[in-house]
């Protein structure tokens, strides 16, 4: 008679543990089916932002070419339209560019003053360190 109760003790023990042992395959086989998703989706997004970065790279060149073409036309202007001589349409470009480059970095400087969050400034001296070799 205990024969009979152990062994029926024994499946009814066994029923949760296989319900448990199936509840906790089918939450590891989402599991797994939501992480190669991610993947993925992030495979996507690298490929995205990849592709974006090297179009605004070949913007910004194409940029830095309209800007020596635009110098350079400045600087015909100057010699011929204006009568001055290479040197002096040279220097008076340059004094302009300095002018301007001045001006950008006085401005920049005053925008990116102001109040960092300390993890903001945590990772600006992590890097600043790392790019001086400290």
């Amino acid at each position: 008679m205990t024969g009979s109760d152990g062994n029926g003790a024994e499946r009814r023990r066994g029923l949760p543990l296989q319900a448990a042992s199936r509840v906790t395959g089918l939450v590891s086989s989402v599991m797994d089916l939501h992480v190669r998703i991610a993947l993925q989706e992030a495979d996507r997004e690298k490929r995205r932002l990849i592709g974006g970065a090297l179009l605004l790279a070949g913007g910004l060149v194409t940029l830095l070419l309209a800007l020596i073409s635009a110098e350079l036309a400045l600087l015909l202007w100057c010699h011929v339209d204006r009568g001055w001589s290479w040197i002096q349409a040279a220097l008076g470009l340059a004094a302009l560019n300095l002018l301007l480059t001045g001006l950008f970095l006085r401005v920049g400087g005053v925008m990116t003053r102001g109040p960092y969050l300390p993890e903001t400034m945590a990772g600006l001296t992590k890097t600043t360190r790392a790019l001086l070799g400290r």
